[in-house]
């Protein structure tokens, strides 16, 4: 960037390259949306503070710009973000050519102090840094409020139309909105071109103005020398030494004391924001790449390869620790002895919570008799598993979800079978549920029915 400075702006070492303003620019431009953010964060704690600090978010940081900048340009002679990047505003002598290279290099000093900014250029330059995007900002927020309502309606939109007797607030409104809609676009598109055409004319060394506005107030872009740098030095030096005079009888140092904080806290507040503001909004907009980025979710990703998580607890079964004790030591390899084994010891069924009727359920298979299915206590075949993470045969869970399998039926219809109720004589139509819509061995409902099923692909 240097090389193409200097080969832009020849033997001129203190006019700085466009890309260098343009970096100055989209620093200034990050502090509003993040100061925005993190007040809207904070905003979000404590309501009843903050909400009225943010609705009028854009004036308040108007005003604080307009300490912040006028601090820097009287004491730094630039901005806050541009005394960041080195840089510093003076006027342009009314010469021809503007220029005095002779001078610049056998008396800085004086030249600094001849084109130093005047009180009056200082406002001027705060109405073209502070103001005037303030203004900006709030054109185009009512540009999007107002302007898309006509633009979708079309001709027909005409509920802002200004009405019979109306009043000045309601004239003004009604030719504010109708300059939003017919004017604000091409003054909005006039002002970038205008900032292009300028850009163009400061990169190809035609101008020394990079910004019309700057061209207005008389006022360009330098870089900072050593003769800046030596005055600032002795400014702050100086103005050490009068915060800190004499101890006087009676006289309080003390920082809440008003002379002190004018003499010393405050410009060193304002002087060290060049520092923690932008190092915060480094901060904001790493946090900001970390969280949208791939790479933090690669490095969750592998600090999380090595866990193993523990199996599926369901809850409400106690029997599974009784099943494990008693069938440790079968070892048939039969089917009618596999069914034998799955029956297990009778256990309480669970209880409808609107109904209070007992829910027909099976037990669940154990360790050993994983491989069965808990309905029919066969190898599973096309293994599905319902939401509870328990695995059946997918035609016995889609009969028993549908209410309509062999087990089922001989149960509410009174016969004992293999279920661990069949002491119990006679139907039990009305005295038990069927378990329809369930899932057979925990008894909870199964969301969206048979299309809450999912085949499992071993």
């Amino acid at each position: 960037m240097e090389y193409m400075a200097s080969i832009e702006n020849g033997v001129d070492d203190l006019k700085p390259s466009l890309f260098e303003l343009l970096s100055e620019q989209q620093l200034a431009s990050l502090i509003p949306p993040s100061l925005r953010y993190l007040l809207a964060i904070t905003t979000h704690r404590h309501p009843r503070y903050l909400l009225r600090v943010l609705n009028s978010f854009d004036e308040i940081y108007a005003l604080l710009m307009l300490l912040v900048e006028r601090h820097f340009l009287t004491s730094h002679g630039g901005g806050f973000t541009e005394n960041f990047y080195g840089l510093k505003r003076e006027r342009v002598l009314r010469i021809r050519g503007g220029e005095i290279p002779r001078a610049q290099l056998g008396a800085a000093g004086i030249v600094r102090e001849t084109l130093k900014l005047r009180r009056e250029d200082v406002w001027k330059n705060l109405a073209v840094m502070v103001g005037l995007p303030y203004l900006k900002r709030k054109l185009d927020e009512s540009y999007d409020i107002h302007a898309p309502q006509a633009t979708l309606l079309g001709p027909s939109y005409n509920r802002d139309a200004l009405p019979a007797g109306a009043s000045i607030k309601q004239r003004i409104m009604y030719y504010y909105k109708w300059f939003l809609r017919k004017i604000y676009p091409s003054v909005n598109a006039a002002y970038y071109f205008s900032l292009l055409a300028f850009n163009l004319a400061y990169l190809f060394d035609s101008s020394k103005y990079h910004s019309p506005f700057l061209w207005l107030v008389s006022t360009r872009m330098r870089r900072m020398g050593e003769a800046d740098y030596r005055a600032i030095a002795l400014a702050s030096q100086s103005a050490m030494q009068r915060a800190a005079p004499g101890a006087r009888p009676g006289q309080s140092n003390s920082i809440l004391n008003p002379r002190t904080f004018g003499t010393t806290v405050y410009p060193r507040l304002l002087s060290s924001l060049r520092v923690v503001l932008p190092a915060s909004i480094f901060a904001l907009k790493f946090l900001e790449w970390w969280h949208a980025s791939d790479f933090a979710r690669q490095l969750s990703r592998k600090a999380t390869e090595g866990l193993e998580l523990p199996p599926p607890i369901v809850s409400g079964l106690s029997l599974l620790s009784d099943h494990s004790k008693q069938e440790a030591g079968a070892k048939t390899k039969d089917t009618s002895s596999s069914k034998e084994a799955a029956k297990g010891p009778r256990h309480k069924p669970p209880i409808d919570a609107k109904t209070f009727l007992p829910i027909l359920t099976v037990p669940a298979t154990t360790h050993s008799t994983s491989n069965l299915c808990p309905i029919c206590l066969n190898p599973i075949e096309t293994a599905t598993a319902a939401q509870t993470g328990c695995v059946y045969c997918y035609t016995c869970i889609y009969n028993w979800v549908d209410g309509s399998h062999d087990r089922q039926l001989a149960f509410m219809e009174g016969g004992g079978g293999e279920e661990a109720w069949a002491e119990e004589e006679g139907s039990r139509v009305g005295r038990w549920e069927s378990g329809k819509g369930r899932c057979a061995v925990t008894g909870r409902r199964v969301l969206g029915g048979m299309d809450g099923l999912r085949r499992i692909m071993v």
